[in-house]
């Protein structure tokens, strides 16, 4: 086996192990790294169908890339829905992705044990839920997350900025700090100017508006 044959192994390679990944943003990026590989190799051997081929997949890789990234922080794009603690819909987001769940977040409860204010969050692109917060209120000004998850499809993104710092959902209550869940594993906090205090991250919040709910 030649040189030029293990170039065309690994571009193939790649392309079946793009399309193992459930992350759809790094699903194209593998693909279009793939998709280049077996332009050069199928010139190189002047088989010219299937560069014609690779470069439709590589353009369309591209228009999805590009899509994807230029909408990634659009309030368009991502809204967030206030649901209710008890909503059924919520209770069976939590159950369908119950497993994933408590991966990233091992010491989940819902609800937690007290007796404060709570609330919930449903981050949606469309109609397909891409993310779960779930809060309630310590005493302080305090909003305590208790989970921040995003579905698996979209784990390259940050769906949870539209909570944080693109809406009022917490200034408006009167809170001025939100922190994030206890234990969390690979947080992502610091790339929405949360800042790291003891084992969590902190956000403090402007001071509610004049008028706002407290």
């Amino acid at each position: 086996m030649n040189w030029l044959d293990l170039i065309g192994w690994a571009g193939s390679a790649l392309l079946v192990w793009s399309l193992l990944q459930a992350r759809i943003l790094r699903l194209r990026a593998l693909n279009l790294v793939g998709c280049l590989v077996l332009i050069g190799y199928n010139a190189a051997l002047s088989v010219w169908p299937m560069v014609g081929l690779n470069v439709v997949l590589a353009v369309i890789n591209i228009w999805y890339l590009r899509k994807m990234l230029a909408t990634r922080h659009d309030e368009a794009t991502y809204q967030v829905v206030e649901v209710g603690v008890d909503d059924q819909f919520l209770a069976h987001t939590l159950r369908v992705h119950g497993g994933d769940i408590a991966r990233f977040n091992p010491g989940f409860r819902w609800p937690p044990g007290t007796a404060a204010e709570r609330s919930a969050f449903l981050v949606v692109r469309a109609d397909e839920v891409v993310g779960v917060v779930l809060s309630h209120a310590e005493p302080g000004g305090v909003a305590q997350i208790d989970l921040d998850y995003v579905t698996q499809r979209f784990r390259d993104f940050t769906p949870g900025e539209f909570v944080y710092r693109r809406s009022r959902l917490f200034t408006d209550r009167g809170f001025r700090r939100v922190v994030s869940p206890p234990g969390m594993v690979a947080p992502y906090y610091h790339r929405l100017g949360f800042r790291p205090e003891g084992d969590a991250y902190v956000l403090d919040l402007p001071a509610p508006p004049v008028g706002g709910r407290a």
